[in-house]
C-alpha cells in the first residue's frame, strides 16, 4: 500500500498543540502517514517535517502582520513548493485563517482534500470568508455546537468534535501545596492576574492590571496576587510593572492551572486563557488591548458583541469585558470588587462557566478528530 502524505499547517502556539495532537492520534489508526507542513516544535516532535517553525513568528494582530509580510510571503511560497513536488494526499489546515484559507483556494486548484481543524471565527468576523470555506473545504471539524451549527446553515459539511482543553485543562496540586509553594495565605482573598503570553500583551495590560490591583486593596484590604509568567518571555518585562504597584504580586513561572484554581479571582486577558479559565471554574473578568490600527480593524468587521468565548457560547455576557479604552484601573477593579464582595454574583458565574464546561464535549476531542479524517485515507 502507497504510504500517504498529509500536508498539515499551523501557525500559532495553541494550533501547534492541537496539531501535534492529532498527528499523534492519526498515526495510532494509521502508522505509515507521513506528515508534513508548518508548526512548532510541538508538531516536530510529534512527527511532523518541518518546512519552517512558525515559534519564529509571533504575529498578533494587523501591524505584525504587515510587519512581517515579507517573510509569511516567502513560508507560504515554500509550502505550495513542497505540495508541488511531493504527491499531497490530503491537507490538515489547523485555525490561522489568513494564510490557511488563501492557501486552502491553491489546494483546491490542485485537487487536494482539505479538512479545516479548529475552525476560523467566520462567525464572529469576516463572513464572507464562508464562502471560500464552502468552496475550498472538503469538511471542517469544530470545538463548539454552535459552530456545527452555523455552519450547517450554508450547507458545509462540518462535525462538532469537542474541545481538545477539556483533558488538558486541570490542577495538578491542590489549594495547600500551590499556596505553600508560593508562600501564600489560605485565609486571605487571592487573584490571578493572566496578562497574556506575547511581549505586546505584557506591554500594553500589565501596569493597567497593576494599578487595578492597587484598587482592589485599597477596598478590600489584604488582597494576595499572583501573576502568570509566560516561560518564555523575560522577567524584567513584569518587574517594573509590579515594583511600581508596591504591592506584593508574586510571579509564577508554570503551574497556571494550579495557580488560577487555587484562586479566588482571576483578571484575564482574552484569548485561550479565558477558555482555560472558564474550565478551571474560577470566576474572571476579561481584558484585553491592542494596537490602534488592529481594534480599529475589528471594530470594522466585528460581527459579535462580546469577545469572550465563554460568552458567545452562553450567547449572554457571563463575564465581564474590558477592551481597549475601556479597560481602565477602575472599571476593572470595580467589576472584580462587585463580584467579590457579591457572593450570589460569585456563585452564578461558577454555575454559568460550569455549563460552558459542559458544552464543550467530553475527553477525546484529537481522537474523535482523526476517526473522522481517516476515511479521506482510506
Amino acid at each position: 500500500m502507497t504510504q500517504k502524505r498529509i500536508l498539515i499547517v499551523s501557525g500559532e502556539p495553541s494550533g501547534d498543540l492541537h496539531a501535534s495532537n492529532l498527528v499523534r492520534d492519526l498515526k495510532k489508526l494509521k502508522p505509515d502517514i507521513e506528515f508534513f507542513g508548518l508548526g512548532g516544535e510541538k508538531s516536530k516532535t510529534a512527527g511532523v517535517d518541518l518546512l519552517f517553525d512558525i515559534s519564529h513568528l509571533a504575529i498578533v494582530g494587523l501591524a505584525d502582520v504587515i510587519k512581517n509580510i515579507f517573510t509569511i510571503g516567502k513560508v507560504y511560497k515554500t509550502v505550495l513548493r513542497n505540495v508541488n513536488a511531493k504527491k499531497t494526499d490530503l491537507a490538515i489546515l489547523v485555525d490561522y485563517p489568513g494564510f490557511n484559507l488563501r492557501l486552502a483556494k491553491e489546494l483546491k486548484k490542485r485537487n487536494i482534500p482539505v479538512i479545516y481543524y479548529i475552525s476560523p471565527q467566520v462567525w464572529a468576523w469576516g463572513r464572507d470568508r464562508v464562502k471560500i470555506i464552502k468552496k475550498c473545504v472538503t469538511k471542517i471539524l469544530v470545538l463548539f455546537k454552535f459552530e456545527e451549527e452555523f455552519y450547517k446553515t450554508y450547507d458545509i459539511d462540518s462535525e462538532f468534535v469537542g474541545h481538545p482543553l477539556i483533558e488538558t485543562v486541570r490542577p495538578k496540586h491542590d489549594k495547600t501545596w500551590v499556596f505553600k509553594k508560593f508562600g501564600l495565605s489560605e485565609k486571605k482573598t487571592t487573584v490571578a492576574i493572566l496578562p497574556g503570553s506575547r511581549k505586546s500583551e505584557i506591554s500594553s495590560l500589565l501596569e493597567t492590571l497593576a494599578e487595578a490591583c492597587k484598587l482592589i486593596n485599597k477596598k478590600l484590604g489584604d488582597v494576595q496576587y499572583i501573576l502568570s509568567k509566560h516561560p518564555s518571555l523575560p522577567i524584567s518585562l513584569y518587574e517594573k510593572a509590579i515594583q511600581d504597584s508596591g504591592l506584593n504580586i508574586v510571579l509564577a513561572e508554570g503551574d497556571t492551572y494550579d495557580v488560577v484554581a487555587s484562586s479566588d479571582f482571576a483578571i484575564v486577558a482574552s484569548g485561550t486563557a479565558t477558555l482555560e479559565t472558564s474550565i478551571l471554574g474560577t470566576p474572571y473578568v476579561l481584558v484585553y488591548k491592542s494596537d490602534p490600527v488592529t481594534y480599529i480593524a475589528y471594530k470594522i468587521v466585528a460581527d459579535i458583541k462580546n469577545i469572550g468565548i465563554a460568552n458567545i457560547i452562553a450567547g449572554k455576557q457571563i463575564v465581564p469585558e474590558f477592551l481597549q479604552y475601556n479597560c481602565t484601573p477602575e472599571k476593572v477593579s470595580a467589576a472584580a470588587i462587585d463580584i467579590l464582595t457579591h457572593d450570589e454574583k460569585k456563585s452564578k458565574m461558577i454555575a454559568d462557566l460550569k455549563d460552558v464546561r459542559l458544552s464543550l464535549g467530553g475527553p477525546g476531542a484529537s481522537s474523535r478528530a482523526a476517526s473522522a479524517i481517516l476515511p479521506f485515507l482510506q
